[in-house]
């Protein structure tokens, strides 16, 4: 799939830099051309000679080259390849792109480009989760940049949490999506999934049976048809699919922040199970339980999210498609759900226990638009969600 591509890889400083040699030798497998460029601070964690030994090209380093600069000045060398990879992309790599500085080369190709850019961000936990990070990634996503992670795990440091660099493949499938020839291809969509928990006490929460399989297969369908996919998801039972961008939330007021910062977008499917309601005042202790006495739990109502983004007067997705998981009169509520959220379509669902439906494998909807409800045969959700992408390309590419 990549046979003939030129990759532009950037390398920035920290320890996850290691896992650049091997996504070299990834890339290299399925065909692509890589070119390294190596931050100063890359080269305290791997050697140029290692990368340019594995890419089998010629390795830059050096903003003021005067040779390079005449055989090929870094305008030219940032707008020759088919996609820019960041891998480690630092917080502080981040902070230049999304604030444009150009102080040596690998900021200055960014700068410079105009070839579309895929950031695999790899920090320390608090680095990631700072307010400056969570800002400068709000501004590389309106830019256009793609993401891909990072993942929950152990740092080098020794601290657990989001921040590691996604693994040589995980990167791999995003490059192959970012590069797809595809129906979709340069269109930003928007997919949310899973649950949404809603803390009672620091071990106990409201939460509900989505298992998040409909949304991911929604977003892989999305992205095999070339669509930049940014996947805002609860705490799903399924891994998010590879080659999108993934957001991990776990309620529903975190989940709503994250959708407004996604924005803007060609269309917004809402497909996560988003818990209506939560507890007004969760404790930051764990409740006791107390010998013939119940503890009383005030609710609060979630914000709404489908409706919120539907009825945007500024920034509204073209297309906007909610879900309803319905137990009864599934059309007529679906259908009074729509005008009420003011969305585009609903794809509605009886999710009553004798279906099997909620946590299983199948799903058999109801397409509600304009042209009124459109039943689909039972099938299985990867199926569902096929179906569904080629009625996006054809409302969107009309």
């Amino acid at each position: 799939m990549l046979g003939g591509k030129r990759i532009l890889l950037i390398i920035g400083g920290g320890i996850a830099a290691y896992k650049a040699l091997d996504l070299i030798r990834r890339l290299r497998e399925r065909g692509a051309s890589v070119t390294p460029v190596l931050t100063r601070a890359a080269e305290e964690f791997v050697t140029p000679l290692s990368v340019a030994a594995l890419a089998g090209n010629k390795l830059y380093r050096d903003l003021f080259d005067l040779t390079d600069e005449a055989e090929m000045g870094h305008i030219e060398l940032s707008r020759s390849a088919d996609l820019i990879v960041v891998a480690p992309a630092t917080a502080d790599l981040m902070a230049k792109m999304a604030h444009g500085f150009a102080g040596d080369l690998a900021s200055t190709l960014l700068l410079a480009t105009d070839t579309p850019v895929l950031v695999a961000p790899a920090m320390n936990v608090r680095m990631w989760d700072h307010p400056a990070s969570v800002r400068n990634r709000a501004l590389l996503a309106e830019d256009g940049i793609r993401f891909v992670g990072p993942n929950d795990g152990t740092m080098a440091c020794g601290e657990f949490g989001p921040g590691r660099m996604s693994e040589p493949l995980e990167i791999v499938a995003a490059v192959e999506a970012a590069l797809a020839d595809g129906p979709l291809k340069g269109r930003r969509i928007l997919v949310t999934s899973g649950p949404t928990h809603e803390p009672i006490d620091p071990v106990r929460y409201i939460a509900n049976r989505s298992s998040g399989a409909q949304g991911t297969a929604i977003a892989a369908a999305l992205s095999g048809l070339g669509a930049e996919v940014i996947f805002v998801t609860g705490p799903a039972d399924v891994p998010p699919p590879d080659g999108v961008t993934v957001i991990k939330v776990d309620t529903a007021r975190q989940m709503l922040e994250a959708v407004q910062n996604a924005l803007p977008a060609d269309a917004a499917i809402f497909a996560a199970a988003v818990a209506d309601w939560r507890v007004a005042s969760a404790s930051d202790q764990k409740m006791k339980k107390t010998a013939g006495a119940l503890p009383v739990l005030e609710f609060a109502e979630n914000p709404d999210i489908l409706a919120t983004v539907s009825q945007m007067t500024e920034g509204r997705p073209p297309l906007v498609v909610g879900f309803a998981a319905e137990t009864t009169d599934v059309v007529a509520h679906a259908t009074a759900k729509r005008a009420r959220k003011g969305c585009d379509w609903i794809v509605a669902n009886d999710v009553s226990p004798a279906t099997g439906i909620m946590g299983g494998n199948e799903n058999a909807v109801i397409l509600i638009s304009d042209d009124g409800p459109e039943e689909w045969p039972r099938m299985t959700k990867d199926q569902v969600a096929r179906r569904l992408a080629n009625r996006l390309v054809e409302a969107l590419t009309a």
